[in-house]
């Protein structure tokens, strides 16, 4: 088992990863088709195409459409339709994962200090962080537009380094997505994948992150191992 000896933050993606967030982008999704008289689409192919942000969801769903690459300017006439959409639907049908609830309070008791990064546009992010009574356990959230460059990109996490003065052993990345895990490599920090979320029809080990997880409690045998070396080492 992968246990981080040095471990003192934790940055978690959002979509995929703690909420189930897929049935309000595509009841989002589908309504800007339908206002745009285009075909629609269906749940299952929302939850193939997020991941990479708003905008690529977007592009996505009317390449889908119009069954060719779509032209700036539709995405663009596109962008605030779909915006307003989603936040008529931000929470109506989402729902969080099995036990995140109650990991998050349980590393919110060790003392981490826990971060969002996701690609979702903040505007969206803290909103729906407190529609389901975590925002609390997060004092630092990242959005898709927060910085100038999203996962992959490391950025994110660089960012996080810095404003909490860590070294790259020290933070560890959650997320369902190979944009967490390869954001993740760039920064030198450590991953853990889950296999429930978001990956674009992909196994998520074949990103290889340190560790795989199947569910969310899975996090905590890792951490309570890496406390446990931690605690070793102090003797």
């Amino acid at each position: 088992m992968t246990c981080w000896k040095n471990l003192k933050a934790i940055a978690f993606d959002l979509d995929g990863t703690l909420i189930d967030s897929v049935p309000d982008l595509a009841a989002a999704t589908q309504a800007t088709l339908s206002e745009l008289d285009l075909p629609s689409c269906t749940e299952d192919q929302v939850r193939s195409w997020v991941g990479n942000g708003a905008q690529m969801l977007m592009s996505r769903a009317l390449t889908h459409a119009l069954e060719r690459e779509v032209q700036q300017d539709e995405l663009d006439n596109a962008m605030p339709k779909f915006m307003h959409h989603y936040q008529e639907n931000l929470q109506q049908h989402s729902q969080l994962y099995p036990y995140v609830k109650e990991i998050l309070v349980q590393l919110t008791a060790l003392g981490f200090p826990l971060a969002i990064v996701t690609n979702k546009p903040y505007r969206f992010t803290v909103p729906l962080l407190e529609a389901f009574d975590i925002s609390q356990h997060f004092s630092h959230v990242l959005g898709g537009d927060s910085l100038e460059r999203m996962k992959p990109d490391p950025m994110p996490l660089t960012h996080l380094l810095s404003h909490w003065q860590l070294e790259p052993d020290e933070l560890l990345m959650v997320g369902d997505s190979k944009n967490d895990i390869l954001a993740a490599k760039a920064a030198g920090i450590t991953s853990i994948g889950l296999t429930y979320g978001y990956n674009y029809g992909e196994d998520i080990g074949l990103s290889d992150p340190d560790a795989v997880c199947e569910q969310f409690s899975e996090i905590m045998a890792l951490v309570n191992t890496s406390l446990k070396v931690t605690e070793q080492e102090n003797l």
